[in-house]
């Protein structure tokens, strides 16, 4: 497993170095963004094309998702700090049809409970690689579904943010979310097996995470021009 991180992380930090010293810019990183923010709506159950959504005609669930990819990595310094305060954020800019009593708030004590357990995860120190924590953050949020919706938007988006916040990815140009896409049937049986709680299904989780983190590099505008 750690050579698996290691050889991903490797792979990321070529393609940022050899691709996108000369040619990055704001407009590949929100276009990596826009990417993301398609697939994950996708895995949430829109209906919409890439397209639609680059031209503003996504369905609500695709808008939630650009809504929060827009102003995700502004929320990066606080993910550090005060990373419940900005799970809490993010579904509040993902969750703006729902009443402003459940936008940013857990669904009760229990779900509050592991909001804090989650966050706990992300402020301890750990010489665990960035690219695990940030799997296990996501697989933490989409079992303990702590909102009262779009917990899928919300993990999808942390892990990415994981990634930006503790440098493996400072401009977010790999799109995690379209390798989850691209391999969405073991990533949903993955889920499943993580929930169901075991060591067995957390390090089936840990491995199909490893794939999707390169499946999202191979998914970088910088990599592959726009569909």
């Amino acid at each position: 497993m750690p050579s698996a991180y290691a050889a991903v992380r490797d792979g990321i930090d070529v393609m940022l170095r050899d691709r996108g010293l000369r040619r990055t810019s704001p407009e590949t990183t929100a276009e990596s963004l826009l990417r993301g923010a398609h697939a994950s709506a996708v895995l949430e159950g829109s209906g919409s094309t890439l397209a639609e959504v680059r031209e503003g005609r996504g369905d609500e669930v695709a808008q939630d998702a650009v809504r929060l990819s827009t102003e995700l990595l502004s929320l990066a310094p606080l993910m550090d700090r005060s990373p419940a305060q900005a799970l809490a954020r993010m579904h509040a800019l993902a969750a703006s049809s729902l009443p402003d009593d459940l936008r940013g708030r857990p669904r009760g004590d229990e779900s509050a409970a592991r909001l804090r357990d989650i966050a706990t995860l992300l402020t301890k120190p750990t010489e665990a690689p960035a690219l695990l924590v940030a799997a296990l953050i996501h697989a933490e949020l989409i079992t303990a579904a702590p909102f009262a919706s779009h917990n899928g938007v919300v993990a999808r988006a942390a892990e990415r943010l994981v990634l930006v916040a503790r440098g493996v990815d400072e401009k977010s140009l790999v799109v995690p979310e379209a390798g989850h896409l691209a391999l969405r049937a073991a990533y949903e049986s993955n889920l499943v097996g993580y929930g169901e709680g075991g060591a067995a299904g957390m390090h089936a989780w840990v491995l199909y995470a490893a794939e999707a983190f390169a499946a999202g590099a191979e998914a970088s505008p910088l990599r592959r021009s726009a569909d």
